[in-house]
């Protein structure tokens, strides 16, 4: 796991993620009611963690391990190019990013926690 303090949760960006806490999509909240409290395997995940200049919407840290949930302003191609450069970024950091569509997680939240618990398993 990397330790580098000033790498996460910048203070600059604290009020930004509080913001985004507060006003989570209805799919963000419906996969943090399945990942908080260490539900998935015992890992803890937190949401809305900064990394770099990026906040992220669920991370475990320990596992090094980013989920993110896209709408559809993701399929756009400029928003594209925006996270493929994101993504980039952190899997250079050495984490391993899922993302899925919002309507999967309310369409098919068995299979959304299934892939999140065989990329766990990879990593241990």
């Amino acid at each position: 796991m990397i330790s580098d303090k000033h790498l996460f949760n910048k203070k600059e960006l604290g009020k930004y993620r509080t913001t985004l806490r507060k006003n989570l999509t209805s799919a963000e909240a419906s996969l943090w009611n399945l990942l908080k409290t260490r539900q998935i395997s015992g890992h803890k995940f937190r949401r809305q963690h900064s990394i770099g200049n990026f906040i992220v919407d669920f991370c475990c840290p320990k596992q090094m391990l980013i989920i993110e949930l896209d709408g559809n302003i993701h399929g756009e191609k400029q928003q594209i190019l925006k996270d493929e450069l994101r993504d980039n970024y952190l899997k250079d950091l050495g984490f391993t990013v899922l993302r899925f569509e919002n309507k999967l997680v309310f369409q098919d939240p068995e299979f959304v926690i299934n892939e999140i618990k065989k990329c766990l398993s990879k990593k241990q």
